[in-house]
């Protein structure tokens, strides 16, 4: 059973999962600034979802060149569940200005799916996996995000939080409740 909360009109899910196996109209994929998905969740969504998603990747490089650190592309998602792959490049712990720059990957995510028009979007924790983010910090600067987009969202109505492994659950769903208790709520 997910652990769900409502921000505006959107419901938030938070799930331990594989993102690849969600029906969402768009999966966040936490890329690289050259979008070549080689580890991690990224090669698990070209795997599962074929490599137009690759081919799609190298060709908005080659228009729009590498996307900056907390901007996002839009592919096609092949044979995954969802419509569209949303690339949304996080930074390096340690980074300068890493906390905005990880803010804006996800509040970039976010106002994307509304941009297209979807309904429902999945999210990782981005830049927890080999960019060393500490999952509570990602935690942190999720919720605060949630909350500062959500109230406005116009399309968007189900967010899930997609994490990979118990560890990573645990700390979010921690961080979770004590930063959105006011907004928990049945799924």
């Amino acid at each position: 059973m997910p652990e769900c909360y409502r921000i505006g009109s959107v419901t938030v899910e938070l799930v331990e999962g594989d993102i690849t196996e969600l029906s969402v109209d768009a999966i966040v994929n936490a890329a690289n600034s050259w979008l070549k998905h080689g580890g991690g969740v990224a090669l698990a969504i070209v795997r599962k979802g074929g490599e137009e998603i690759q081919r799609e990747s190298d060709e908005y490089v080659r228009k729009h060149g590498p996307v900056p650190t907390g901007q996002v592309a839009v592919t096609r998602a092949g044979r995954l569940k969802a419509k569209y792959v949303i690339h949304a490049v996080g930074p390096r712990f340690g980074e300068p200005d890493g906390d905005e720059k990880l803010a804006s990957a996800f509040r970039n995510s976010l106002l994307k799916a509304e941009e297209l028009g979807l309904e429902s979007l999945a999210l990782p924790a981005i830049s927890t996996g080999i960019y060393g983010y500490p999952y509570a910090r990602c935690a942190e600067i999720l919720a605060s995000m949630l909350l500062d987009t959500l109230p406005r969202a116009r399309t968007l109505r189900r967010v899930v939080v997609c994490l990979y492994g118990s560890e990573a659950y645990s700390v979010f769903s921690k961080t979770f409740r004590e930063k959105l208790k006011e907004y928990s709520s049945t799924c």
